[in-house]
């Protein structure tokens, strides 16, 4: 018998295979004791994730011996048909080659014909989303009202380029990336399987490196058999794959929290000499921040990915590191790889971003400058002593209800005071000045005598009184006369304004 690879040889055959999809095999599961099958089904996710493999064993559970049932077996003549993809009534078509509009017609005419000997006639198309919108609106009809032995199956990898009639008439099960800790505990069992000593350090670098997806795994676990036999270390990952220790990334992300700029240049350049990619470096780097991130937003949530001495080591930085501070380097780290992937010379932009990213580190935001000036506010007296004061009608002795003291009520906190503006030193001096100053308001006129009873003399025909007349009210004679030129300049008042404002007197 030929070598079989890892991905194909450890193929989940039933449901209780499939790892990291428990939502999709639990929907599955129901439909079947429910006998609740819909007609058209589409399985959205990434690479190596179970599309197929999912399809597959749905395709056996329907076909299957007395089925539809769940505890079919997989070395039945049918299931492995359909495992082999031989089978007559399971058909399986690659949607990047039969995605014109006369091969769904071929199909759609096939569609009618009774299943050879199975229950179900099952149409497997993979990748639908490179179908031509002629070829989907084909199948609209069909898709619509298939015959009761007919179901669909559809998987993609980018949902957005089908059409929203299509999305329509399925039920669609969206399946997640593989978590790293479900990909390495797989990883171990197949080494023990194939008499592999495997370090669980080795086996989470290459659970990593394959970004969620179980097939990406497996085939660098084979090939790493290839390489290195019966013993596989971490080093032997890092070697092939060009991967970074977990230790390296986080001296790097170490030396940006501590402002350390040479030291980050050393370890990139040796990264750099080993012939290592930096823009993996780059991108494992900013997987080790968004961690941190996640680590003190939720803690416990990044697992293992931050090493257990990670703090300890940063010292004091890492207490004064907080989220905006992360965010901030992020955000250097983001652009720089936007302009890595297209530029020349890679190790220069990364460099550049360290240093930006140091330098964010240090930045003064006006939020800084809020909080700084919200501590620094004195509080107000009520504030301070925690107590609220009374209410007159209350406080007043002798009023209220019965002689005891009314109690502040202690849901309600206290009422805060507009607080007393500081005088500055230029009002203090003014007011000492106004103090000083002599009362210079005009004194209040006497009240009017009241007017005699008997009638006003009348002039003869000289025009003379017998009496003088009084002076017109208004009338400047008899006032005090305005002090000379000379009492301004010799007032002491003046002066002493002069020289606390350090001023001059013009002519």
């Amino acid at each position: 018998m030929s070598y079989q690879v890892f991905a194909r040889k450890y193929r989940p055959r039933t449901f209780d295979d499939v790892l990291g999809q428990d939502h999709v095999v639990t929907t599955l599961r129901n439909a079947i004791e429910g006998d609740r099958l819909a007609h058209a089904y589409l399985f959205v996710g990434p690479r190596g994730t179970g599309k197929t493999s999912t399809a597959r064993i749905f395709a056996k559970a329907l076909n299957c011996t007395d089925g539809p049932r769940l505890d079919f077996d997989p070395d039945e003549e049918v299931c492995r048909e359909i495992a082999e993809g031989r089978s007559l009534d399971v058909l399986e078509i690659d949607g990047a080659t039969h995605n014109g509009v006369e091969q769904v017609r071929e199909l759609r005419d096939t569609v009618n014909y009774a299943p050879a000997s199975a229950r179900f006639k099952v149409y497997y198309i993979d990748e639908v989303h490179m179908l031509s919108n002629a070829a989907f609106n084909a199948l609209l009809k069909t898709l619509e009202e298939p015959p009761p032995h007919v179901k669909f199956i559809f998987a993609t990898t980018e949902p957005n380029k089908i059409l929203p009639t299509i999305l329509s008439r399925c039920q669609r099960f969206d399946l997640r990336p593989i978590p790293t800790e479900t990909i390495s505990a797989h990883l171990r069992h197949i080494a023990q399987q194939e008499n592999v000593a495997l370090e669980e350090a080795a086996a989470w670098a290459i659970a990593k490196g394959a970004d969620g997806g179980m097939r990406d795994a497996q085939s660098m676990l084979d090939q790493l058999v290839a390489f290195c036999g019966e013993s596989i270390t971490e080093q032997n990952v890092q070697d092939i794959f060009g991967f970074t220790s977990s230790e390296t990334v986080a001296g790097l992300a170490a030396s940006i929290f501590r402002r350390n700029t040479s030291e980050s240049f050393s370890l990139v350049h040796a990264e750099a000499n080993k012939g290592k990619d930096l823009t993996q470096l780059l991108a494992e780097l900013t997987g080790f921040l968004r961690a941190l991130l996640v680590e003190r937003i939720s803690p416990g949530a990044a697992g293992a990915e931050i090493p257990d001495d990670f703090w300890e080591e940063l010292g004091e930085g890492g207490n004064q590191l907080g989220d905006d501070r992360l965010l901030a380097v992020l955000d250097r780290l983001a652009d720089a790889d936007a302009r890595m992937r297209r530029a020349p010379n890679k190790q220069l932009h990364f460099e550049i971003a360290l240093i930006r990213a140091a330098q964010s580190l240090d930045e003064v935001r006006i939020s800084d400058v809020v909080k700084a000036l919200e501590k620094g506010a004195p509080p107000s007296a009520e504030e301070h002593s925690g107590k609220r004061a009374l209410p007159e009608d209350l406080a007043a002795p002798g009023k209220g209800p019965g002689t005891q003291e009314p109690l502040n009520e202690p849901d309600k906190p206290p009422r805060p005071t507009p607080r007393a503006r500081k005088k500055t030193d230029v009002e203090g001096q003014l007011a000492s000045l106004i103090e000083k100053a002599p009362d210079s308001r005009p004194e209040a006129p006497p009240p009017p005598e009241p007017a005699s009873s008997s009638p006003p003399e009348i002039a003869d025909s000289t025009g003379a009184s017998s009496e003088a007349l009084p002076a017109r009210e208004g009338s400047t004679e008899g006032a005090n006369e305005p002090s000379g030129h000379g009492s301004f300049y010799d007032d002491p008042l003046v002066h002493e304004a002069l020289r606390m404002f350090k001023g001059k007197l013009k002519e």
